[in-house]
């Protein structure tokens, strides 16, 4: 009988490397986040706190949950189809999208502050963008 450790075990992704599990987790964690947006502003008013939080709208939640939820499904097939080149690229292009758009929140719409609210996105971006582009010939055959 198999424990309920293995079951888990064995819907993760089976490419080699952990860069397709992290996808997997990122993935997850959107999901979540997804659900927060559709059902509070509370943590995304956290996130764009240089604005005042009546400007924080609930469609602006809403739109930024299915941006989310449009994201973990790309990094979602990109954990289990690691070493297709469509759906690498487009799981990489998330991460861009993701980096630039806090990153512009930050320094030049001035609506995100340094926090740890907005610094993990902009962490996970970061290193979700390098690391794929590192391993980007490990993982897509030229």
């Amino acid at each position: 009988m198999a424990t309920q450790s293995q079951v888990l075990l064995e819907y993760l992704p089976k490419s080699e490397g952990l860069l397709p599990k992290w996808q997997l987790v990122v993935a997850t964690i959107a999901v979540f986040n997804t659900i927060q947006n559709f059902t509070t502003l509370k943590l995304t008013r956290r996130l764009y706190a240089g604005v005042p939080s009546t400007s924080i709208t609930a469609l602006q939640a809403r739109t930024f949950a299915v941006w989310t939820l449009t994201s973990a499904v790309i990094r979602g097939y990109a954990a289990y189809n690691i070493n297709n080149k469509t759906i690498y690229d487009m799981a990489l292009l998330t991460y861009l999208i993701a980096f630039g758009h806090f990153t512009s929140e930050i320094c030049f719409f001035r609506t995100a502050k340094i926090n740890l609210p907005v610094l993990s996105p902009v962490i996970v971006s970061t290193a979700s963008l390098i690391w794929m582009l590192r391993q980007y010939d490990f993982y897509v055959a030229p």
